[in-house]
């Protein structure tokens, strides 16, 4: 897209939103700074409320094992939202992936990863790591990641979110998607000076000692140079919220102008809420290393360390989950299914196990069995994986058109399900549509013949092009119209060229004539389908 493109999207973006009467000046209620709004604050609320459940589904669903957990760290939160600038509805939950993260929505709807509590030490980090995304809801950080988006873009936001081992970002389809991108954003240094700045302030008025601020941000830093360490916290909070000395330095600045001497740090009480955890902790690195082990195809490995994990904390769902994978890489059905009915038995309210559940009965030819299960796992996050499946059973089934559903609504993921539900669909949907696949174009060549320009936009080759060539006429018909045909195949990104027997005198009177597509078909062996 061309300077004058952009220009004009974002033009016509503003001029759209000042037309609805959407941009507004508001005081910043945590900086008192004027700024210009385009999302009101029911808007940016109903984001946050929209996205919450689905954004923790696709990091790794609730940690539900530790109830008593969950409602200290949510104490902690609230007792931290009370001294803030801005009333939200806060929100605080703990994620079931020990990749070490927190995030925060729009709206106050605050998350930390199990893996994070165990790499601070104290109540006060604790407070710290929580203020610190207080302030990026109150001082509407995400809902200005939303703005620019609107912006810069033309939507709501853009994609591209790093994947973890527990992040199904990349599967996520449909409304989701809004929560997927709202993590991956990348703050600006303002907002992570302000999140630090006023989380700090947030601590001191809490009565935890600010202190523990700077004392985590420098275990970042040592963090942020351990090779050991790095590839972990990068895909995790580093991502976005990079440490660095300078933060450090204002930090200190900032603990010198609050002037706040001492204040409650909480090792005790932490350390005591969090030895459930700690004492869990050797099962999860079992399971990491399953997870590996069964990529690299070490099947017995991995076998091994499910079953040491089971043996150390047997009510985790995730370890029934990792031998259902294992017996379903191995085509042991039946052992699969009995491993993913026991992980539902611990946890139904994630979907990823009736996901798996799911195929496993599609393998095991119980239709009706899997489309309840892929529909349940819908229902807890869209994917891309139960959608293509879908797609696959109502083809098999004979229903054309549920499928073609199916598949566009899986198509618009960028994951491998996602490409394999996009190529199912044009096939199947290319011989009743053309016209959405195939670009045309009429040209007048030196010699005043005029050629038609095919153009094969999908990612498969296609034979048996035809095109109808006439005469334009009211409402973009076309009259006396011939029929022409490419001859051989198209491959995917190449174009096709027809010359027409037709003279025109100048290129002025290539507006008297339209194209369109009449029929094509995939060219290869599966065509019929």
């Amino acid at each position: 897209m061309g300077e004058r493109q952009l220009i004009s999207v974002w033009q016509r973006i503003v001029l759209a939103i000042t037309l609805l009467g959407l941009v507004g000046c508001a005081t910043n209620p945590v900086t008192g700074k004027d700024e210009l709004t385009f999302i009101s604050e029911s808007q940016e609320l109903d984001i946050g409320k929209k996205q919450y459940a689905p954004s923790r589904q696709m990091q790794g669903g609730d940690y539900n094992l530790d109830p008593e957990l969950t409602r200290y760290v949510s104490q902690v939160g609230q007792r931290l939202a009370a001294v803030s600038d801005r009333k939200l509805p806060y929100e605080f939950a703990v994620v079931n992936d020990s990749t070490p993260n927190a995030w925060a929505l729009p709206g106050g709807k605050i998350a930390v990863n199990r893996g994070l509590l165990l790499e601070l030490e104290s109540e006060a980090e604790l407070a710290a790591v929580l203020s610190h995304e207080i302030v990026h809801a109150a001082a509407r950080h995400g809902a200005q990641g939303v703005e620019r988006g609107l912006l810069l873009q033309g939507a709501v936001l853009v994609t591209g979110m790093a994947v973890q081992s527990s992040d199904y970002s990349r599967m996520v389809v449909g409304a989701a998607s809004v929560g997927a991108n709202l993590l991956s954003q990348r703050y600006s240094r303002g907002a992570e000076s302000e999140s630090d700045y006023y989380g700090m302030l947030y601590m001191a008025r809490a009565g935890y000692d600010p202190a523990a601020a700077i004392k985590l941000q420098e275990t970042f830093v040592r963090l942020s140079r351990s090779k050991e360490k790095q590839p972990q916290w990068f895909a995790g909070l580093f991502a976005s919220h990079p440490p660095s000395v300078e933060r450090v330095r204002q930090n200190r600045e900032t603990l010198r102008k609050l002037g706040t001497k001492g204040g409650d740090w909480g090792r005790e009480r932490y350390q005591r809420m969090l030895a459930g955890l700690k004492k869990s902790k050797p099962a999860y690195d079992a399971l990491k290393k399953g997870l590996k082990a069964l990529k690299d195809g070490d099947e017995q490995q991995a076998l091994k360390l499910a079953n040491k994990a089971i043996a150390i904390e047997p009510r985790e769902a995730l370890f029934y989950s990792l031998l259902g994978d294992i017996r379903y890489k191995q085509k042991r059905y039946r052992k699969a299914l009995k491993h993913y009915n026991q992980a539902l038995d611990r946890n139904d309210s994630f979907f990823r196990y009736y996901l798996e559940r799911g195929v496993t009965w599609d393998k095991l030819g119980n239709t009706r069995r899997a489309q309840q299960d892929l529909k349940q796992s819908i229902e807890l996050l869209p994917t891309a994986m139960a959608y293509n499946a879908l797609g696959r059973m109502a083809l098999a089934s004979g229903s054309r058109r549920q499928a073609k559903e199916y598949f566009a609504q899986a198509a618009a993921s960028r994951s491998p399900a996602g490409a394999e539900a996009a190529s199912a669909l044009v096939r199947l949907d290319l011989p009743d549509n053309p016209d959405r696949y195939l670009q045309t174009r009429l040209q007048r060549l030196n010699s005043g013949e005029m050629m038609v320009v095919v153009q094969n936009q999908t990612r498969m080759p296609v034979h048996n092009v035809g095109v109808g060539v006439g005469l334009r006429g009211p409402g973009g018909r076309l009259s006396n119209m011939t029929r022409h045909s490419v001859w051989g195949v198209i491959r995917p990104g190449e174009a096709a060229r027809i010359r027409l027997g037709i003279r025109l005198d100048n290129a002025r009177q290539l507006r008297s004539y339209g194209v369109r597509v009449l029929g094509a078909e995939i060219a290869d062996k599966n065509s019929r389908n």
